[in-house]
């Protein structure tokens, strides 16, 4: 495989990139949002996950206090 010149190898990378649709300032912020909110919604889910099994556990075992 010939190895490209390095001009022409930037030349490409800039051809590619021109070729990319960017998304739009609103568009960015609405997935950032979305991913926060997806975050503390699987966080919460956790939570109270490990809550309940946390209280199965010591409940079995005789540990609850």
């Amino acid at each position: 495989m010939a190895k490209p010149n390095p001009a022409q190898f930037i030349q490409e990378v800039r051809q590619e990139a021109s070729k990319v649709t960017w998304p739009t300032r609103k568009e960015t912020t609405v997935s950032t949002v979305m991913v926060f909110v997806m975050v503390i919604i699987a966080a919460i889910f956790f939570l109270v996950v490990d809550q309940i099994l946390s209280f199965g556990v010591k409940t079995l075992f005789g540990l609850g206090g």
